[in-house]
């Protein structure tokens, strides 16, 4: 599959009728397994905090809600941009998801201007997250919109 073949993909799951909980587990698991990374997650934002909608990989994340400033995701979320830490052991920002992650990119997703949710990518490598993936992360978060309206 290719990354615009994929990303149509992402859109029409995105906007499915369906569960926001289920397309979220289908996209999850569409983009880890084109993308190669260990674990991807999809969560949704809001006044409350940060709260996982779905996840793709070998666990659960080990927090499933959080206060919306906390971690690398609250750093993307804050700064309405990605963030990438290539070796989480020496990142204070990060919270634990899995316990063998070495590489996480969190990528915000936005509707109307606002953070509504963020796109979670971890590989077991450190080093591990370049230019082009964090583009390609970039892309799905954008096709990813519908999933929040």
């Amino acid at each position: 599959m290719t990354d615009r073949s994929l990303l149509e993909s992402v859109r029409r799951e995105a906007r499915a009728l369906a569960p926001a909980e289920e397309r979220a587990r289908r996209i999850a698991e569409l983009i880890r397994l084109h993308s190669g990374r260990r674990w991807v997650g999809i969560y949704r934002v809001d006044a409350r905090g940060v709260v996982n909608l779905a996840w793709s990989g070998p666990a659960a994340p080990k927090h499933q809600r959080f206060p919306v400033d906390c971690g690398l995701s609250g750093e993307a979320i804050r700064l309405r941009a990605a963030v990438v830490s290539n070796d989480v052991a020496n990142d204070p920002r990060y919270l634990t998801a899995l316990e063998t992650t070495g590489s996480e990119l969190i990528v915000p997703v936005r509707a109307d201007g606002d953070v509504v949710g963020t796109l979670d990518g971890e590989d077991a490598r450190t080093g591990a997250f370049c230019t082009e993936d964090q583009a390609l992360f970039q892309s799905f978060a954008a096709a990813l919109t519908g999933l929040y309206i």
